[in-house]
C-alpha cells in the first residue's frame, strides 16, 4: 500500500460536508423525540458550529430535519430515520458522483471512452458502492443509540426538551 502522497493514499474518500451531514442526521436520530441543536452536534463531535449551520439548513430544505427557530428551537427528523437511506445523503453530498474523467461526457477528454474496461469496472464498483448504502438508512447507524451516547459524552445528559413543550 502506497502511503505518501501519490496514487493509492486514499483512492476514495467522502467530503467533509457529507460526514457531518451524517453526523447532524445521526445525531437527531439518536436523541429522537428530542431536538437537537447545532450546538448539541458541534459540541458533541467538536465540529465547527459555523460548518453545520449551512448544512442543517440543506438538510432542512431538502425535508429531511424540521427545523424551529429560537430559543427552545432546534432540529428534529422531518421523516422516519428508516425511509432516509445513506445513499440517498451520498448522491446529493458527493455529487456528480464521477471517479474518474469518463464519467462526465461533458468534459471527457479521455480518447479510450467506449472501449476502455477501466472505465466500466468503476461504474461496476461505484454502482456496488451506493447499493450498499442504500440499504442503511439513519435507522442502521443509530440502533446503537446508549453506545454512541456514551462516546459522545451524552449518556448522562438528558436531551433538550422538544419544542412547544410545557
Amino acid at each position: 500500500m502506497n502511503t505518501g502522497s501519490g496514487i493509492g493514499a486514499s483512492l476514495l474518500r467522502l467530503t467533509q460536508y457529507s460526514n457531518f451531514a451524517l453526523r447532524i442526521l445521526q445525531m437527531v436520530a439518536i436523541r429522537t423525540p428530542a431536538i437537537v441543536t447545532i450546538d448539541d452536534v458541534a459540541r458533541a463531535h467538536r465540529i465547527s458550529k459555523a460548518h453545520l449551520v449551512k448544512i442543517a439548513a440543506e438538510l432542512s430544505r431538502r425535508g429531511y430535519i424540521e427545523a424551529t427557530r429560537g430559543r427552545r428551537g432546534g432540529m428534529r427528523l422531518a421523516r422516519p430515520a428508516e425511509q432516509i437511506t445513506v445513499g440517498e445523503i451520498i448522491r446529493w453530498t458527493e455529487a456528480p458522483l464521477d471517479l474518474v474523467e469518463c464519467f462526465d461526457a461533458d468534459s471527457n477528454t479521455c480518447r479510450l471512452i467506449g472501449a476502455c474496461h477501466l472505465s466500466r469496472g468503476l461504474q461496476r464498483a461505484l454502482r456496488a458502492f451506493l447499493s450498499v448504502l442504500d440499504d442503511l438508512t439513519i435507522a442502521d447507524i443509530a440502533i446503537n443509540r446508549d453506545a454512541l451516547l456514551e462516546r459522545l459524552g451524552l449518556a448522562d445528559q438528558p436531551p433538550s426538551e422538544p419544542a412547544g413543550a410545557q
